[in-house]
């Protein structure tokens, strides 16, 4: 912590189609010894890795836990737009899984690279994992994927993909959980934290976050306010009280609440009310939502802390939030900088952050 106050006392803060595809190259499978983790969703009862009894739950409960681009695809067979899920040209090597439920469903040696803007798979990972049946919506003639577990839509299963299969399962990113090989088998539970913090454009923190050793994930979503699981266009009037917020989960054994809180406290303004440079509103104020006594006095700690040795030239406004919901926003807002790297916001405003953080916590970058 006093590394952080040092820095700051020093220096001041920067500022639906038919999913067409023409492929004949034959696929060799590499052999490959894959190391696979355990999700974990407390907020999804039916979730899990490892039990494949099949699920009989209603839309109506899956509509209380599922995110609404979720639902949409998996509930009610939407499909996601072409070339904007994060994984149709990812080639990292590791596990898929069914973002409903937690079956798995295919590997990564089981993936092509495929133009149609969509996670292309030749083989799914065992017979029983998807189920298929005849879909004639929109005047096509389809073969439409379900998960086997949960029946909820994944995609669509084509006839054009490579050898040796020659089929080419289309699949919604959105309807897919995917874990890179590598990390430590069945994660323990008790080693990971979550904490959910506001510090202005959700875009922004999200990047800086993905880059510090010891976060496993970082989400983008909503908290606070008095609107159920409400829509990021509802969040930029600026009247449901909700704030842009990322949900943080971090492996305690490597990283800490502290330093969590020092990358909070470097990358943004804790002393401007509801305003982080030109975005302005409630929406983008800072603030701490707490799941616990723990991380409320951790939060109270660093704040007088950094208020008592003037480490800004103002009073800390951040507001301490007791958590009592956190919704997550749609996926298209999910790893933006790194999907929209050319856009102006990116490089003007974001870029900037990431820079800054680099050069703070050098140390302390994944590799």
């Amino acid at each position: 912590m006093k590394k952080l106050i040092k820095f700051l006392v020093i220096l001041p803060l920067f500022a639906i189609n038919a999913c067409g595809q023409n492929n004949n190259k034959t696929i060799q499978k590499p052999k490959t010894i894959a190391m696979e983790n355990v999700i974990s969703k407390p907020e999804n009862p039916y979730y899990s890795n490892t039990d494949t009894k099949k699920l009989t739950v209603s839309d109506a409960e899956w509509k209380k836990i599922l995110s609404p681009d979720l639902y949409a695809v998996a509930r009610e067979a939407d499909t996601e737009r072409a070339f904007t899920g994060k994984m149709w040209n990812s080639e990292t090597k590791g596990t898929y899984y069914c973002a409903t439920c937690g079956n798995k469903l295919f590997k990564s040696d089981q993936k092509f690279s495929s133009s149609c803007g969509w996670p292309s798979f030749f083989e799914q990972e065992n017979k029983e994992s998807i189920t298929f049946k005849d879909d004639n919506s929109f005047g096509m003639k389809r073969i439409e994927a379900n998960c086997g577990r949960c029946n909820s839509h994944l995609g669509h299963l084509f006839d054009d993909g490579p050898e040796p299969t020659g089929k080419r399962y289309c699949m919604n990113a959105v309807s897919l959980d995917f874990v890179p090989d590598g990390i430590v088998a069945n994660i323990q539970e008790g080693n990971y934290e979550t904490i959910v913090l506001g510090g202005g454009c959700y875009w922004c923190v999200e990047a800086v976050y993905e880059n510090l050793n010891g976060v496993k994930s970082v989400a983008s979503g909503f908290a606070g306010g008095t609107i159920i699981n409400p829509t990021y266009e509802e969040v930029c009037t600026g009247r449901t009280g909700a704030a842009e917020v990322v949900e943080i989960t971090y492996d305690k054994s490597i990283t800490n609440l502290d330093e969590i809180f020092e990358v909070f406290f470097t990358v943004h303004d804790p002393t401007t009310i509801n305003k982080q440079g030109a975005d302005v509103g409630t929406q983008y104020r800072s603030a701490i939502f707490y799941k616990n006594e723990e991380q409320k006095k951790a939060a109270q700690s660093i704040i007088a802390e950094l208020n008592d040795s003037k480490a800004f030239s103002s009073k800390i406004v951040t507001t301490l939030e007791p958590l009592k919901k956190f919704y997550k926003a749609n996926e298209y807002h999910q790893n933006y900088y790194a999907n929209n790297k050319q856009q102006p916001y990116c490089q003007m405003v974001i870029q900037p952050k990431i820079e800054k953080f680099e050069k703070i916590f050098k140390d302390r970058l994944k590799k």
